[in-house]
């Protein structure tokens, strides 16, 4: 009995979370649409509301909102007009005292990770932590710079160690780079391992082709 209810909550089990997230989603979505069309409604005339209020109850509306609202400000920021108008948000918003602080932080941090520019998790290496002896996987952000670099002699490395099953949250450190392990799996693999704590294990890389095979196997 033990082992058939087992097998079936293992059946159901990532179907029921993957549910559970999209509807979170959704349900933080309309939240959201909600909050503008109360915006909205009260600006406009009270004609408009019933309007809104048909909108309002529009199932995945919002969510197609939301998606088409991302695609018009990214075609918008791409071009010279967008871009300048996002420096001038840029400054509007860091010449406030308390926002600047979030806003600079948030930003800076999602500049890092998102741009297709930067080296922040390009990089899956294994890494003795949180003693020696004990092996885990992190993720290389780059170097140290500035006056951190300035302390620190030979060839060092910025990473980031993830937690399980949690990967947004973890711990930065700097190590030498004589210090970990480069891994040859990419990092969408490692953070699945991560992840499901060591479950879902990453295909071994492939070996390389013999002499013998590729002389019988000519390019071209």
């Amino acid at each position: 009995m033990k082992k058939f209810l087992i097998a079936g909550l293992l059946a159901w089990l990532p179907l029921a979370i993957t549910i559970w997230v999209l509807s979170w989603l959704i349900g933080a979505t309309d939240g959201l649409f909600s909050w503008v069309l109360d915006g909205v409604a009260a600006v406009l005339p009270t004609r408009t509301h019933d309007f809104l209020e048909l909108l309002r109850r529009v199932p995945g509306l919002s969510v197609i909102v939301l998606v088409a609202a991302m695609m018009l400000t990214g075609v918008f920021v791409t071009n010279i007009f967008g871009q300048w108008w996002l420096r001038q948000w840029n400054v509007l918003l860091y010449r406030i005292p308390i926002v600047k602080s979030i806003y600079s932080s948030v930003k800076q941090v999602s500049d890092t990770l998102f741009s297709t520019n930067g080296n922040a998790f390009r990089e899956a290496v294994l890494v003795q932590y949180p003693r020696q002896g004990a092996w885990t996987i992190a993720f290389v952000t780059g170097r140290p710079g500035g006056e951190v670099a300035s302390h620190l002699t030979g060839d060092w490395l910025s990473i980031y160690v993830p937690t399980t099953p949690n990967p947004t949250s973890g711990f930065f450190l700097m190590v030498q780079r004589s210090d970990v392990v480069e891994l040859d799996m990419s990092v969408d693999q490692a953070l699945k391992y991560v992840i499901s704590m060591g479950v879902v294990v990453p295909p071994p890389p492939a070996a390389p082709l013999a002499p013998a095979m590729l002389s019988r196997n000519p390019p071209g």
